[in-house]
């Protein structure tokens, strides 16, 4: 199967060793607008990331048999979704006398 992603992380298309080792010239900071009381009020402080779950998962710590961790992997990608989706079903049921 070929592989569609880049094995690196992209780059941003600039030359950033060059825009490191600019030094600011003093005749620069005159291109610079002044920064203003009204524009600091209409700032938007975005902090990124995902958004809080309104039913956030919960860390726990489950020991299991390692066969029992293959076979789920096997499964392909996502493995860990659907063993979640299995386990909150409730336990598998057994007809009676089986072992």
């Amino acid at each position: 199967m070929p592989v569609s992603k880049l094995a690196s992380p992209r780059t941003l298309g600039s030359d950033l060793t060059r825009v490191d080792a600019h030094q600011v010239k003093p005749h620069e900071y005159k291109e610079l607008p002044e920064l203003t009381d009204d524009m600091l009020a209409r700032a938007v402080v975005n902090k990124g990331g995902r958004p809080r779950s309104d039913n956030p998962r919960q860390l726990i710590s489950l020991r299991l048999p390692p066969e029992v961790i293959e076979r789920w992997r096997a499964t392909g990608p996502g493995w860990q979704t659907r063993m979640a989706e299995r386990l909150a079903k409730g336990p598998a049921t057994r007809a009676k006398g089986s072992v």
